[in-house]
């Protein structure tokens, strides 16, 4: 695809997704895990969580930080996260040049269906990756621009959204797959590499982060020495074990607190805190203000949202 027209299928895409949007941050569209972005305002570092998800961003960029490392998604790269990640961000945008994109959520079903379908002869090949990371991200090709290309123009009519849509997704999965972040969205579906071991931890945080956790409890179940276990973590989310608990639970709070309308210390409950005031001393410190702030700042504004996607 030529320069010239490639800058043209951009500028379709924007339009047609600056089309969707609601006004908010993430607007839903009308293919299910598919959600438009959009803001004409810049947003400064700030902490976030991401469900496992595909982030394309056609106009604009974000800035992302999470420990030491430092990566940006734009109309140059894309981002992928395959295990919940907790981390900081900024949204570069303006007036004249708002951030435009898409997330897709990545579905572990839709995933190996693809998987499967390839064949073993051409999947095996991507478990022969080093240390795989819980983000990273990679450079567009043609045939992943011209699948998002696809992707808006069924989102035109209900009935091509509904059939289409899916299989255009599927399309996207498979271009990733096989770009150079394929690795990783390969070890998501494969449970007996250090990755899939580590991924299957996260996903017990995740649906008992109101309990209490110590590493050598979680160490005992993926069979790994607490040394192991603490160096393949902190590979996967580049931080430790505890660290990550502990942001996660701010997190959920935090998302209680903002959909449900709870109360800090009902929030702080809900996420297994027995101390009201250290839960919020952890939460200003971690989020840079106290929970009432913090909601207050994110409503009436439609900033970016806590998670732009969730398997829940």
């Amino acid at each position: 695809m030529s320069v010239m027209l490639e800058d043209a299928v951009r500028r379709r895409i924007i339009e047609q997704a600056i089309g969707f949007s609601t006004g908010a941050f993430a607007s839903p569209s009308p293919v299910p895990g598919v959600k438009i972005l959009y803001t004409d305002q810049p947003h400064p570092r700030t902490p976030v969580l991401y469900e496992p998800t595909i982030v394309i961003v056609m106009q604009g960029a974000k800035v992302g930080y999470l420990g030491d490392r430092t990566f940006r998604y734009d109309a140059q790269r894309f981002l992928l996260l395959t295990v919940p990640l907790p981390f900081e961000c900024e949204t570069i945008a303006s007036k004249d040049q708002p951030f435009v994109g898409l997330s897709i959520g990545v579905d572990a079903a839709l995933l190996q269906s693809v998987l499967s379908d390839v064949g073993h002869e051409h999947v095996d090949p991507l478990a022969e990756g080093s240390e795989l990371s819980g983000i990273n991200g990679a450079p567009y090709n043609e045939g992943l621009l011209c699948a998002i290309e696809r992707l808006f123009d069924a989102m035109k009519d209900p009935r091509d959204a509904r059939f289409l849509g899916k299989l255009i997704v599927q399309e996207i999965l498979y271009h990733v797959l096989f770009g150079e972040s394929g690795a990783a969205l390969h070890a998501l579906v494969h449970r007996h590499t250090q990755f899939g071991l580590i991924s299957k931890v996260i996903k017990h945080i995740e649906s008992h982060y109101a309990e209490t956790f110590s590493v050598e409890q979680l160490a005992r179940m993926v069979n790994m020495s607490v040394s192991a276990f603490h160096h393949n973590f902190k590979a996967v989310t580049n931080t430790s074990p505890l660290q990550y608990i502990k942001s996660y639970k701010l997190h959920r709070a935090r998302l209680i607190m903002l959909h449900e309308g709870a109360k800090a210390g009902v929030a702080a409950s809900r996420v297994g805190y027995e101390s009201a005031s250290q839960f919020s001393r952890e939460f200003k410190r971690y989020f840079g203000a106290t929970p009432v702030d913090e909601v207050a700042r994110l409503q009436p504004a439609g900033r970016e949202s806590p998670a732009l996607t969730s398997r829940r």
